[in-house]
């Protein structure tokens, strides 16, 4: 899957991430990378509900940034973000 952009705003300052995702992930890596101008600065993995949740954040975003962009990229999987895994898995 191609990388996607997303945008979070957040006391009037404008976060311009991209999304790649990682289907064939480990259970050890994260599922979804963010980068920011370029720059790796988080990632994230879903749980068994789908949810997902910080893995690493090497960019030191803030962490209630990093919350509206993980329920971004949830809305983006409407069906869940591990719905891929499940295909894989049938």
């Amino acid at each position: 899957m191609e990388n996607y952009a997303i945008e979070i705003v957040k006391d009037k300052e404008v976060h311009q991430f991209e999304v790649g995702e990682y289907a064939h992930h480990h259970d050890d890596k994260c599922k979804y990378r963010v980068f920011e101008n370029g720059e790796y600065v988080a990632s994230f993995e879903p749980d068994d509900h789908d949810f997902l949740h910080i893995c690493q954040n090497p960019g030191n975003i803030d962490e209630e940034v990093l919350h509206l962009l993980a329920d971004k990229i949830e809305a983006h999987h409407p069906h869940g973000v591990n719905d891929n895994i499940r295909k894989l898995k049938l």
